[in-house]
């Protein structure tokens, strides 16, 4: 067994690694950026090494300071975690040239893999069902056009090189294909180095299947049933369940045997995962499930498989790379129950999920609820630098419903702030009664995005109580002191209240506090349906919040300007695009909020900006 273990990552997956890994006796190395040097994960680790600037390019992408790392602490294997360099082909291969262990797959696994349109090729040769498409070389504007035309709309364009969402783009009519084509490129050369694409044909009522496989050095290949990524929102997954819901025996032997067969092509060694895509018009059926690409490296949902198997999977990565065989066999492997797991995320769902930066003040998750993976703790900051993942909430019961109600209560008990996240989302998806009778599909969220990221107002006792805990005991303020006199009717006491939204309620106090000498709090908090309201009293009308009522478009937070769509004086429509921000390895679009003219323009393609900064400005029309 590897006896000291360096962790290339950071973060969640970068602590779940050191859990398992403390456990087995297995001494652990940190790396960290300027970023991360009080992060919960550096200081979770044995040891700890600082390996760069903060931007990932410029630390956990420099491969040659990592294996430096590993050699200068006496770490004999480097385990990769997800994300990064996990997939890289020549890092996992200067790792082994270096004389250290790579927890992972050979190299040319990675490689057989690692490119869609190869990838299929290798199945289609394996007898392994694949969507229709073009996986051609001939990667002019012209062909691509042409072949999407053939294949007929809509169409799925993916990076060659892609992953994790990135470099995908859906057209669903021929006159917008080359835009997407282009912005698809854009990302995907931006995120892999590589611009290449491919054509799929986009399924109308997708649901995404994945098996976990493992192999070891011995020729040994396994799966570990199913999962359903089903739910997700611009190709990023939002909720996974294993096992899938609506899935027979006959199909899950199917597709779990395809999925198999598809590992012993690229003689897979260690932990992977094959990607579907199933047509679920009518059901799960073997024939309309189709390999879509391989993961060479751990998922981000791997828990809900380790709950119903009863496997810690990382423990499977460190004893296949140290050369011992897969601890179970196919038959020794069963499914227990449910398992569910969501991901909480420092993003506001009611301005497009735009990502929420700052220092997390309070972090406290029911851990007799749920199973809670994390690299944050009270006192973090979530950074612009990397992805804005809190945690992920997992839960394991009996039955579908179970867990479906346990991952609910988890979110409603769970406190995280002040930073807004997607928790009230969550729980408004997890309520819907289309997945609660296990009908999802990829396109669930889109369909109801307006009722699941609207925010809602906290209910009216609730700030009547939060109200009393403001203005404090009968008296003690000037607004107590305001009975609310009125002809034929009972007094009545009233402020107004303001969230941190920059919403304002007109409010009833309490007839009498439930606590002596109630003090008055500067703020107090309101957590319902998965949300937490900072209530504050409001002394004045408005609020912070929304675009400057001046038409002026600020950068919602630090990134890179890639495209501007527009230029001064150009006549312009409500929600018509006028440029384009990258940050958070994603693209914003950023839109006109009225009709009106550009009456400034401050940056151009190619331009940094910082949050807030003044980017553009609408003058709205007469």
């Amino acid at each position: 067994m590897i006896k000291s273990l360096l962790i290339a990552n950071r973060g969640e997956i970068a602590c779940r690694v050191i859990r398992t890994a403390r456990r087995l006796g297995i001494r652990t190395v940190a790396v960290y950026s300027d970023a991360d040097a009080q992060a919960l994960h550096v200081r979770s680790a044995d040891e700890a090494v600082h390996i760069g600037p903060a931007p990932a390019r410029e630390s956990y992408l420099v491969g040659e300071r990592i294996i430096a790392a590993a050699r200068a602490t006496g770490a004999e294997a480097i385990h990769p975690g997800y994300g990064f360099l996990s997939e890289n082909a020549e890092f996992a291969l200067a790792v082994l040239d270096a004389g250290l262990v790579w927890v992972g797959p050979k190299p040319h696994s990675i490689t057989a893999m690692g490119l869609k349109d190869a990838a299929k090729a290798r199945m289609i040769a394996a007898g392994v069902p694949v969507t229709p498409g073009y996986l051609g070389e001939d990667q002019s504007p012209e062909r691509l056009q042409t072949e999407a035309d053939a294949i007929g709309y809509p169409v799925l364009i993916k990076a060659v090189a892609g992953g994790g969402g990135k470099g995908m783009r859906r057209v669903d009519a021929a006159a917008d294909f080359a835009e997407a084509l282009a912005s698809c490129r854009r990302e995907a050369a931006s995120s892999f180095g590589d611009d290449r694409v491919l054509i799929e044909k986009y399924i109308l009522s997708p649901r995404h299947i994945e098996v976990q496989v493992f192999g070891d050095s011995h020729g040994n290949v396994v799966h570990l049933f199913e999962r359903d990524c089903s739910l997700q929102r611009r190709h990023q997954k939002v909720i996974e369940e294993a096992p899938a819901p609506g899935m027979d025996e006959a199909t899950r032997e199917a597709v779990c045997g395809a999925a198999v067969r598809a590992a012993k092509a690229v003689d897979y060694e260690g932990a992977g995962t094959i990607e579907f895509i199933a047509d679920g018009s009518e059901g799960l059926r073997a024939d309309r499930i189709w390999f879509m690409e391989m993961n060479t490296r751990l998922q981000v949902e791997h828990p809900v498989t380790e709950e119903i198997t009863g496997v810690d999977l990382v423990e499977w990565q460190l004893r296949v790379a140290s050369g011992e065989p897969l601890p179970r066999t196919q038959d020794e492997l069963s499914i227990n129950g449910w398992a569910m797991e969501a991901r909480l995320y420092a993003e506001d769902p009611a301005r497009g999920f735009l990502p929420s930066i700052g220092r997390v003040d309070d972090f406290l998750y029911p851990h007799y609820r749920a199973r809670i993976d994390t690299g944050v703790e009270a006192g973090a900051v979530i950074s612009p630098f990397y992805d804005p993942m809190i945690a992920k909430l997992i839960v394991h019961r009996d039955t579908r419903a179970e867990a479906v109600e346990g991952l609910r209560e988890t979110l409603e008990e769970g406190v995280v702030g002040p930073l807004v996240t997607n928790s009230g989302f969550l729980w408004r998806l997890l309520g819907h009664p289309a997945f609660g009778a296990g009908v999802v599909d990829t396109g669930l969220i889109e369909r109801n995005l307006e009722s699941l990221t609207t925010r809602p107002e906290p209910a009216v006792g609730e700030r009547s109580r939060a109200a009393s805990r403001l203005v404090g005991t009968p008296g003690a303020t000037p607004w107590a002191s305001q009975s609310g006199l009125r002809l034929n009717a009972a007094p009545r006491r009233d402020v107004r209240l303001a969230d941190q939204f920059g919403r304002t309620f007109e409010t009833a106090l309490l007839d009498e506090p439930t606590i002596d000498d109630w003090p008055a709090e500067p703020v107090t908090t309101i957590d319902e349906g998965g949300e937490r309201f900072l209530m504050r009293l409001a002394r004045t009308e408005g609020g912070a919040g929304g675009i400057a009522s001046n038409g002026a478009i600020l950068a919602p937070m630090p990134g890179k300007v890639i495209s501007v769509d527009v230029a001064a004086g150009q006549a312009v429509t409500k929600g018509q695009k006028l440029l384009v921000l990258e940050a958070m390895k994603m693209e914003h679009a950023l839109t006109a909020p009225f009709d009106g003219t550009v009456a400034e323009l401050t940056v151009e393609a190619g331009a940094q900006v910082q949050v807030d900064a003044l980017l553009a400005r609408v003058e709205k029309a007469e």
